[in-house]
Formats: structure tokens, sequence, C-alpha cells
């Protein structure tokens, strides 16, 4: 039982990721390798105000909600004048910014070693000290999450992104905002997946600079684009394939020295295939060009 309520948790924090990138990727038509380090930022501020300040879980998400919202401007900004490639460039520059700065801060991060003894979920008085309880939490998150995606992408702001993905100076030729839109829609992506990475430091009670690294933040872009971009269902698709890969792995009693080589190899193999026969993913309607 505990071993499908571990499944659980890591469905839930990264269907939160992948409707967070999704926003990006498939409503905006932008790539960015960044999402790792946001990733890692909400799991660093959960962790120094759980264990610096003893705060409970509500005001620390608010906190993470506020820093990501804020830092989100390092690639909205950018987005405003870059896309495509130079756009990617971006983005994988504050990628590797933030990996620096988790990995080199040592006297606020821990440096390489990393937080450990991150406290457990607390609300209201209430711990959520059992992975029942964690569970639960990061269900309800990851449905509340889903459930404000859903709300934005099927209003007029969710179509005023599509049209900007699909045109974006015919866009502005209506007199739509689209750098106000870009700010929008990071900020609340940024926010979104470092509330997942909040839940991921709750859970496993440490953190260190490899859930920044690249590699993380491939592995969510693989998500998005093996399940689909551009469709409310495909990050739900794509967060169920990658995160059922190491698993499956798991039960064909393959060595831990070579698994975690095999892992990466399933998910270029994978990814490879995905972009030359279906590029729109599994349940999406947008093909990455």
């Amino acid at each position: 039982m505990n071993y499908l309520l571990h499944l659980l948790i890591y469905l839930s924090i990264y269907l939160i990721v992948s409707l967070s990138l999704n926003l990006i990727v498939g409503y905006c038509g932008l790539l960015t390798l960044a999402h790792g380090g946001y990733f890692a930022l909400g799991s660093y501020v959960y962790a120094l105000a759980t264990l610096k300040l003893g705060w409970e879980f509500m005001p620390a998400t608010i906190l993470i909600v506020a820093i990501a919202a804020v830092l989100s401007l390092a690639v909205s900004l950018p987005a405003w004048r870059f896309r495509g490639d130079f756009f990617v460039m971006i983005t994988l520059a504050v990628q590797v910014f933030l990996f620096g700065l988790f990995y080199n801060w040592t006297n606020l991060t821990g440096g390489a070693e990393g937080l450990a003894g991150i406290p457990k979920p607390k609300l209201l008085g209430i711990s959520f000290d059992s992975i029942g309880a964690i569970a639960v939490l990061s269900l309800v998150l990851a449905a509340g999450c889903a459930f404000v995606s859903w709300l934005l992408l099927n209003s007029p702001w969710g179509r005023l992104l599509q049209a900007m993905r699909d045109d974006e100076l015919a866009t502005r030729a209506l007199g739509k905002n689209t750098r106000l839109l870009k700010v929008q829609v990071f900020a609340i992506a940024c926010s979104m997946v470092a509330i997942a990475g909040a839940i991921y430091a709750a859970y496993v009670s440490y953190i260190d600079p490899s859930a920044a690294n690249l590699n993380h933040s491939i592995l969510m872009l693989c998500m998005v684009i093996v399940g689909g971009v551009g469709n409310f269902w495909g990050p739900l698709v794509g967060a169920a394939v990658l995160v059922a890969i190491p698993e499956v792995l798991r039960f064909m009693f393959i060595p831990d020295a070579y698994a975690a080589n095999i892992r990466l190899l399933l998910y270029g193999l994978l990814l490879v295939v995905m972009m030359h026969f279906r590029p729109q993913g599994l349940a999406g309607n947008y093909p990455i060009d």
C-alpha cells in the first residue's frame, strides 16, 4: 500500500509540473529549460521557511508563490523580444544560474550536501507526517492546480494565449498586450512548479542542487512532449508515462548501477520516437516545431 501511495505522490507532483509547463510550451509556443530551477527554488524556500522560521505549509506556500512569481521575470521579460533558439538559450542560462546559486550559497542552501531533516507539512496545526496524509495533500494540490489550469485555459484569457501562440503579430494588431500576457503566464507556471517542488521537499525531507540540474528540466519537458501540448489531458498522460518508466525498470531487476543510465536512454529514445512519428504527443493538439 505504501508503494502505491508513493507512486501517487510522485504522480501528483509531476502532474503539477506538467500542467505548469504546458501553459508555456503548449499555449505560449515557447520552450523553456529553466523549469527544474524553479522546482528546486520551491523546494529550498519551503525547506528554509520550515527549518529556519518554523512556518507551516500554508504561509510557506504563499511565500513560495510570491518569490517564484517575482523571479519568473527572469524568463518572461526576455520573452518580450526573443523566441525559438534564442529564448531557449536564455532559459538555459537562468537554469545554470539557479543551479550555481543553490550549489555555491553554502551558508543558506547547504551547498552540495543540501538540506536534510525538512519537516513534514503542517496545516492549521495538523501534521501530515504519514505517507497517506502526504498523498492526500499532494493529490488535493494537484487537483486544485488542474482545476485552476482548466478554468484559465477555457477562459477568454486562455483563448488569447492560443492566439498569441499561433500568430503573435496578429494578436498585437488586435490591440492585445502580449507582453503582459507572457508575464502573467510565466508567473503562474513558475509558481505552480515551485509548489510542486515544495511538496517534493516535504515528502522526501531532503533537497540538494541536483533537483535544479539540466537533466531534471529535460525530464519535465519530455513529459509534456510525450503527453502532448496544447491539450488539458496531455500533461496527465505524460506524467503517468514517465513516472511509470523507472518503476518498470525496478521490476526488471536491473542493477542500480545501470538502471539510471537505462532510464535516461529510454527517455531519450521515447522523445526521439515521439518527435518523429507523433510530434503533437499522445494526447496533444499542437505539434512542436
